[in-house]
């Protein structure tokens, strides 16, 4: 970008210009003759009018205008910006337990497990919020950290590809998840800290009660949203059999009522997701709740280039000196 400092010396050009065009025309040279007859006698034959001393004038007019222009300022800038931004942290915890092979959800119109579908939406949420710390509680059986929380992103997406179903085990211990939450997030400075808990089951073991967890979530000030996922009723698996693979039809019961108060004690929010549509909906709705502050700081840097102008305007000046001192130059 280019700017003028002192774009009022442009006002110089308006009067300076219609000057040398007026003393360039009133300062033709003059010879005395006693006699005009003299001149009469002389066979002169005229075929042009051009006047070679017009470019003394346009080479005048150009040094002043460069000049002019030099004594503006102009100026080119580069802008910069810079990003302050404030982060969230947010552990994502994931049920893994045997009731996510349930295939009530579908991908690109194929039918897939619970858990396929989730850690495709899920990694979709983080590639949306580069500039938060995230990490990973997988769950089940027991739970633990797959992942602490980074701003490496990069490397969280692998430990999403990890992730297997069964891997904590085949129960659900909601209660132990948070907790591990809680360890990784209680001593951090964060402006905000948010735990996203999405399972499909009922919290059946664990040493600590859910509703007790979230309490504690809250003395830390971390705000739970609690995600149920699957089909209401039954459930599509598919099993061996001595027939081959079948589909069995299961129940599978969320304790909803867990969810929402678990929510409910840490200011958070429960959702319910039945297809993959509505949980992709789900944790836009989050994204769009959580929105880090981001601050941009621009500023520019200026260089001057007055030189550029400066010294062709003397150049062409000099040049118009000598020559009309020399080739152009007119008797008195």
């Amino acid at each position: 970008m280019m700017k003028l400092h002192d774009p009022w010396y442009l006002l110089l050009i308006l009067i300076l210009v219609p000057l040398v065009f007026y003393f360039s025309k009133s300062s033709g040279g003059r010879i005395r003759f006693s006699n005009l007859d003299i001149i009469k006698r002389v066979n002169v034959n005229v075929t042009s009018t051009f006047n070679p001393r017009i470019i003394l004038t346009i080479l005048r007019i150009v040094a002043i205008i460069l000049l002019v222009v030099g004594l503006t300022r102009p100026q080119a800038g580069k802008k910069f910006s810079e990003i302050i931004s404030e982060g969230v942290d947010i552990m994502l915890l994931l049920d893994t337990s045997g009731s996510m092979q349930a295939l009530d959800f579908k991908l690109d119109g194929e039918p897939v497990n619970r858990l396929a579908v989730v850690k495709k939406v899920v990694a979709d949420f983080v590639k949306k919020r580069p500039d938060d710390r995230m990490g990973i509680v997988v769950f089940g059986q027991e739970a633990f950290t797959q992942c602490p929380l980074t701003l490496d992103h990069g490397v969280l997406i692998e430990f999403f590809k990890k992730i297997e179903i069964g891997m904590a085990g085949d129960s659900t211990a909601i209660g132990s998840a948070i907790g591990t939450a809680i360890n990784r997030m209680k001593d951090l400075k964060a402006k905000s800290k948010i735990v996203i808990l999405l399972t499909d089951g009922r919290s059946n073991t664990g040493e600590i009660p859910p509703l007790d967890a979230s309490e504690l979530a809250k003395t830390f000030g971390i705000k739970i949203y609690t995600i149920g996922v699957g089909t209401k009723g039954k459930a599509p698996f598919l099993q061996d059999t001595i027939f081959g693979k079948r589909y069995v039809y299961v129940d599978v019961e969320i304790d909803e009522e867990t969810l929402i108060q678990i929510a409910k004690n840490t200011n958070g929010k429960y959702y319910r997701a039945t297809d993959t549509k509505e949980l992709e909906q789900i944790y836009d709705e989050i994204d769009k709740l959580e929105k880090n502050e981001v601050k941009l700081k621009e500023y520019t840097e200026y260089n001057e280039l007055f030189h550029w102008f400066l010294i062709p305007g003397l150049l062409l000046l000099l040049i118009e000196i000598l020559l009309s001192q020399t080739i152009f130059r007119k008797i008195p």
